[in-house]
């Protein structure tokens, strides 16, 4: 094995979001790319491990608090603010990084999610110049390396590494904690927004449901036997479950708005400005909705690819599949009828149908991949 990576290892303790590689990438490879990271985004810290079991190569990636702090400005992440500034959330600015609460302390500024999500956004933004190539993969001019780069194979994969300090206490208190509340904020702290609030509405779900579990309880216990009763308890539950749905969802638009103010989320841009997928294929053109330069691919391409290509393909798929299981269903029959024939063999069709099946699944599963990412262009 070549040494040239190998002398660019070195040890690391702290790290924030781990990219590995599958073990057959060459020294080329991963030159390449790190010499695009240090270069493209300087404010990284990238240092470079190789296991020697499963022989694959690994980026440990973090980054300076001052840098933490330009890049939080430059993604405008809300950050709260102390009290003698008016306290609430605002978007973090450096040039005002006084206002904002434990701006002292960097240690406890930003989350282990705040980090990553930063360093992400810098390596997601990582963007190709005119004319660059990694072997066989030639990238179009501004296009996202490291997206592109994970959805080709060469990357095995980006994601941020557990803090066994912070789980172990989040396992105290939330996981092993009996009729106690969930520590939301920590867990948004930790799994961000998406994560928390989901266990929010968990929570709140669950505690929601007591409601019509105990008025259907005395409900069933207070009623007679007799059909005329049944059915007016039956309409009575049904009015109470109306009533309650309604407060239930219009309770939980307040408590959700609540937590999404409380985490800074609740004016956060539209889907509709995030990066395409690394598949996507077009010219660039100014975007006549955000004003921002974007890859553009003709509707009428997209269409005729869909109506030539697509449903033809889907239908012949489509069409091999119902003949075969016909095929099979008759030779079923034709071995059934057949008495002399052994126990065993009478199974065959379905061995034969089963076969098949699981056959063109796989074949169908790469066929479904080509046609989504060409019908993307």
């Amino acid at each position: 094995m070549s040494h040239k990576a190998w002398m660019k290892t070195v040890p690391t303790e702290n790290c924030d979001v781990l990219m590995t590689f599958p073990d057959t990438t060459d020294d080329h490879t991963l030159l390449w790319l790190l010499n695009h990271i240090r270069l493209g985004i300087p404010e990284l810290i990238v240092q470079v491990r190789h296991h020697k079991h499963t022989r694959v190569y690994a980026f440990f990636v973090t980054a300076t608090y001052e840098s933490l702090l330009r890049g939080a400005d430059e993604i405008g992440l809300r950050k709260p603010v102390k009290a003698e500034f008016g306290g609430g959330m605002r978007s973090f600015s450096c040039e005002e990084d006084y206002i904002y609460e434990n701006i002292e302390n960097e240690l406890y500024f930003f989350t282990s999610q705040e980090r990553q999500n930063i360093i992400r956004y810098w390596l997601e933004n990582l963007r190709a110049k005119q004319g660059e190539a990694l072997h066989n993969i030639h990238f179009l001019e501004g296009q996202p390396i490291i997206p592109e780069l994970a959805a080709r194979g060469v990357i095995q994969q980006v994601f941020p590494l557990h803090e066994q300090r912070i789980l172990k206490r989040l396992m105290k208190s939330w996981v092993q904690a009996i009729c106690e509340a969930q520590p939301l904020d920590e867990i948004c702290d930790y799994f961000g927004v998406k994560i928390a609030m989901y266990f929010a509405w968990l929570g709140f779900y669950t505690s929601a449901m007591v409601y019509p579990a105990v008025f259907g309880s005395i409900l069933y216990t207070f009623t007679e036997s007799d059909q005329t009763s049944q059915d007016i308890c039956c309409v009575v539950f049904a009015i109470f479950n109306v009533i309650w749905a309604t407060l239930f969802l219009e309770e939980w638009k307040r408590r959700g708005a609540e937590f999404a103010y409380k985490w800074g989320t609740l004016d956060t841009p539209a889907e509709s400005i995030e990066e395409p997928r690394p598949q996507f294929r077009g010219i660039k053109r100014i975007s006549p909705v955000t004003s921002a330069e974007e890859f553009y691919y003709p509707p009428w391409k997209r269409l005729l690819f869909q109506c030539l290509v697509s449903l033809p393909v889907c239908l012949a798929c489509l069409s091999f599949v119902f003949l075969v299981m016909l095929g099979c269903f008759q030779l079923q029959e034709f071995v059934l009828s057949i008495k002399e024939l052994p126990r065993i063999i009478r199974f065959l069709p379905k061995i034969v149908l089963a076969v098949i099946v699981t056959t063109c699944d796989e074949v169908y599963k790469k066929i479904a991949y080509w046609l989504n990412d060409m019908g993307a262009w």
